[in-house]
């Protein structure tokens, strides 16, 4: 296939939000993630965004140590799929926790490390990230070879990242989550997800989610655009919109592959996303 109809399938299986509580579906001990993980990629996926939680107690965890037993179990079964741990601001705000993560070395070493371009409000909480805390996360990604995940929720943090690379703190090619329908920033339409990409800087890869209902629609607009995909329990624990049906990761990654098929379009093979990507 053309390799311009191939797209990043990039799978989020956790996030810090859902619950067993919520949905016995979502993976939270590092077995089940890594388990999910492996089904993700025999489905497509080829780029995976992380979260860790606590064993115990299912909270979210910045530990190192359950990042590196998850990338281990991952690895160990397939070491071509590109795995993006999380330095979010949204429970955690010391860098030294929050960068934790960035640590891991050899084998256990991440590929990318989740970077969130500004604060911003979600329904019920903040994640903040100051300036400073975005320049110290990225200045340890480039120390210990992990690229930035760029994640952007509105046009702002499409222009900070521009700012980041006038000032040479992040390099080509660059890799943009575009996620919108969160309350207080872009919202799910066309026009906003258009807006976004035409800012996106030269060398740009990029993958559109969507918050909640607005999932499924901004991954399709996504693959019309060109666009990758972010997918996962993360953003959207329903299968529908009327939220009837607890929606599986494999629901999920299904569904939008099966629409990308239609389209024409194919995910990357996991060496092929390396290579575009500037990931060795």
């Amino acid at each position: 296939m053309d390799q311009e109809r191939k797209f990043i399938l990039n799978f989020t299986p956790t996030g810090m939000i859902p619950t067993k509580d919520m949905t016995p579906n979502v993976p939270v001990q590092p077995e089940e993630i890594v388990a999910q993980t492996l089904e993700a990629a025999e489905l497509g996926a080829n780029m995976i965004h992380l979260h860790a939680r606590d064993p115990h107690t299912g909270e979210p965890s910045y530990k190192k140590e359950i990042y590196a037993e998850i990338i281990n179990g991952i690895r160990k079964k397939h070491k071509d799929l590109i795995l993006c741990v999380s330095t979010s601001g949204r429970t955690y705000s010391e860098f030294e926790k929050r960068s934790e993560c960035l640590e891991l070395k050899g084998e256990l070493k991440p590929d990318f490390g989740s970077l969130t371009l500004s604060s911003l409000n979600f329904n019920k909480q903040a994640s903040v990230s100051t300036p400073q805390m975005i320049q110290s996360l990225t200045g340890k990604m480039a120390e210990n070879g992990i690229r930035p995940e760029l994640e952007a929720f509105d046009l702002g943090m499409i222009n900070y990242a521009h700012y980041l690379i006038r000032k040479k703190l992040v390099n080509p090619p660059y890799y943009f989550n575009l996620i919108l329908g969160n309350i207080a920033c872009a919202q799910a339409n066309l026009l906003s997800l258009g807006l976004m990409v035409k800012e996106l800087p030269p060398h740009s890869f990029w993958s559109a989610g969507g918050i909640g209902n607005f999932q499924l629609k901004m991954n399709a607009m996504s693959l019309v655009a060109g666009g990758g995909v972010r997918i996962g329990l993360e953003d959207n624990i329903f299968f529908d919109e009327d939220r009837t049906r607890l929606a599986t990761n494999r629901d999920l990654l299904e569904r939008i592959v099966g629409v990308a098929r239609t389209l024409g379009r194919e995910p990357y093979s996991a060496r092929e996303t390396r290579t575009v990507l500037g990931a060795g």
